[in-house]
């Protein structure tokens, strides 16, 4: 039987478990989007995951979510992330970027410009802004030619990940930002080419993740999804014929993998795994939920037919977390208002298990 402490051929990787860092957000960019020392610290303490992905990178300006959130859409970001990727490949490990688009989970005070989205239809709830949360606005929808540029973004933010040294990149395409937009039959109330019809809604998404494997590769490239998912506001109808048809359509790209979190029920989530016919990586509990993904939500899936396994907040305050999973070592809990506080409190200050006895 598989277990997480197998090795995993992905692409030209060789994983030497099937651990995955799941990607989170955690605000220590330093202005202009760059990456610190203090990241380069972060991740190469949990470089024993078979796979890193990074929080969510802003593939451009308008593109940025949040302030204190890094970017890969100018050189000096790119030379920014080199410690960051450099640290994780010393340490042993291999690290994805992950590249996120906001669309209208954004604020003019953060970016200087008007979110843009499918359609102009605010997100619910507030957004984080220079001066703290404001309600989401409506954003401005993209032109039917503007959209084309928007999904390229991605493509030109991988080509500089690359060159910043990730291994890959995993486009965000979860929890109600650019690409899960246009998934939405809420947020996306468009009557072109890009709105409407299943065949419609997916098409930004295999247009952004075409352009990306165009760019580096379909082994370097990787894509998230939360099917069913409501964050930020959004709605997806006939969520089985939506996924079904966009994994029908990736499934040409040779792909690294799909990133599914468990937004859906199982029978939704294992018919999509019926459908997908690579690399499979399952992240088991929902991110804002109750609990953290544990060694049964893992094997459980592993048995299902997942690949790999995602743990998110459990990386947070255990850096060694694959070695406490390997030998039953208590996981430490995380202190939640560390989350986005900055500085390396609660971010750097977590200490392998051996050092808390």
């Amino acid at each position: 039987m598989t277990t997480l402490f197998d090795s995993y051929r992905l692409g030209d990787l060789t994983l030497p478990n099937r651990v995955v860092m799941a990607p989170m957000t955690r605000v220590r960019a330093a202005a202009g989007g760059l990456a610190t020392a203090s990241m380069a610290t972060y991740y190469a303490q949990r470089a024993t995951a078979g796979l890193i992905v990074s929080e969510g990178v802003q593939p451009s300006l308008l593109g940025q979510s949040s302030p204190g959130t890094p970017g890969l859409h100018t050189d000096e970001q790119v030379a920014a992330w080199r410690q960051v990727t450099a640290a994780v490949h010393t340490n042993g490990g291999r690290i994805f970027a992950q590249l996120m688009h906001s669309g209208r989970v954004s604020h003019r005070d953060t970016t200087g410009s008007r979110p843009v989205a499918p359609s102009a239809v605010a997100a619910v709830g507030e957004v984080f802004t220079p001066t703290g949360p404001q309600p989401a606005p409506v954003p401005r929808a993209l032109e039917s030619a503007e959209v084309p540029e928007q999904a390229r973004s991605y493509a030109e933010a991988a080509l500089r990940a690359v060159d910043a040294g990730f291994d890959g990149v995993e486009l965000h395409g979860a929890n109600g930002y650019l690409i899960s937009q246009f998934l939405s039959s809420n947020a996306n109330l468009r009557t072109d080419r890009y709105g409407g019809s299943v065949t419609n809604r997916i098409r930004f998404a295999v247009e952004a993740v075409s352009a990306t494997v165009d760019a580096i590769g379909g082994a370097r490239t990787g894509i998230r999804l939360s099917p069913g998912g409501t964050f930020w506001g959004v709605e997806e109808s006939d969520v089985p014929a939506l996924y079904t048809a966009l994994l029908t359509e990736l499934a040409r790209l040779d792909l690294a993998y799909v990133h599914l979190e468990a937004t859906a029920d199982d029978d939704v989530l294992l018919a999509l795994r019926r459908v997908w016919p690579g690399t499979l990586v399952v992240n088991p509990v929902l991110p804002m939920g109750p609990k953290q993904t544990g060694r049964t939500d893992a094997d459980r899936w592993l048995e299902l037919g997942a690949e790999l396994i995602s743990f998110g907040r459990a990386f947070i305050a255990n850096p060694d977390l694959v070695e406490r999973l390997r030998t039953g070592v208590p996981v430490a809990p995380v202190d939640e208002s560390t989350y986005y506080q900055g500085g390396d409190a609660g971010y750097l200050t977590y200490p392998s298990y051996q050092h808390t006895a």
